[in-house]
């Protein structure tokens, strides 16, 4: 229960099965001292700007706006996604195609998805892309089979449905960083406010450690909450995205866990694409 006169925390999380199927327990009170949440459902793209503008008290991010925002927010070691074989995927009309100078549709460019696009091109199209246009994750799909770009960058579960759409996978961004660095892929962060103090940080760790056991412990008393936030989607698809994106990393990051993490961001800090990490920007209180 929260603790007599204290306020809800602002969460904002993504309405994706991951989130909601890790939040349900807590989100619901159902989680014993954990202080109470007053949830917001947005898209990562939204809220690593709400993270950038200082809003809300607990977030869910993509690990590429973690330089920004690290002044500010703690990363949390619990709560987020990383994992193997959930990695984003570049999608084209025709199989093997050259992405040299070619348009490519990408979510954002403050996305794990984007810092592992750009790592996988600087190795493997020698000549660079072309054009990056930013479109919302929905019309990426539908922009690359009706040939408005040459490719696409798409996340989540699109990895179970882009042959709906007579599209090739040309490339795993996730294998590419599997294979080069033998490390998990960083793609959601759990951030909170470092004004909140270091005892309520180690609370709401401990808070969202114990809604993932508990989704865990019960996956059918979240299916309602996953369900209807889940956009249509089918529960089968919703299911195979839990079982990809919720994993023992989400219980705690550990030591493997935070190497993919400084591994990812320092690679992008050598390309120039995000500021460089301090030495203790990571550390949790």
């Amino acid at each position: 229960m929260t603790a007599p006169g204290e306020q809800p925390l602002k969460i904002a999380y993504s309405p994706c099965p991951n989130d909601t199927f890790v939040f349900h327990a807590w989100a619901h009170g159902r989680v014993p001292g954990a202080p109470a949440l007053d949830v917001t459902f947005a898209d990562i793209d939204v809220t690593n700007g709400m993270a950038e503008r200082g809003e809300y008290d607990v977030l869910k991010v993509s690990y590429a706006v973690l330089p920004y925002v690290l002044d500010d927010y703690a990363l949390l070691p619990c709560g987020g996604a990383l994992g193997r074989g959930c990695g984003p995927l570049v999608l084209t009309r025709e199989p093997g195609a050259d992405l040299t100078g070619r348009t490519v549709a990408v979510p954002s460019e403050r996305s794990t998805a984007y810092l592992l696009f750009r790592l996988w091109a600087a190795d493997t199209v020698p000549g660079g892309v072309g054009e990056i246009v930013v479109m919302p994750f929905h019309e990426i799909m539908p922009a690359v089979r009706d040939g408005k770009v040459d490719a696409g960058l798409v996340i989540h579960e699109a990895r179970f449905t882009y042959q709906n759409y007579g599209l090739h996978a040309l490339a795993d961004m996730g294998e590419h960083w599997e294979r080069t660095t033998g490390l998990p892929i960083p793609l959601g962060a759990i951030i909170a406010r470092r004004s909140l103090g270091a005892d309520t940080l180690r609370r709401l760790a401990e808070a969202a450690r114990a809604s993932v056991r508990a989704a865990w412990d019960d996956p059918g008393a979240s299916r309602a909450y996953v369900m209807e936030h889940a956009q249509e989607m089918d529960p089968a698809v919703a299911d195979q995205h839990i079982a990809l994106y919720v994993n023992d990393f989400t219980a705690d990051l550990g030591q493997e866990g935070y190497a993919a993490v400084r591994g990812l961001l320092t690679r992008a800090a050598a390309e120039g694409l995000v500021p460089p990490l301090g030495p203790d920007a990571l550390a949790f209180p």
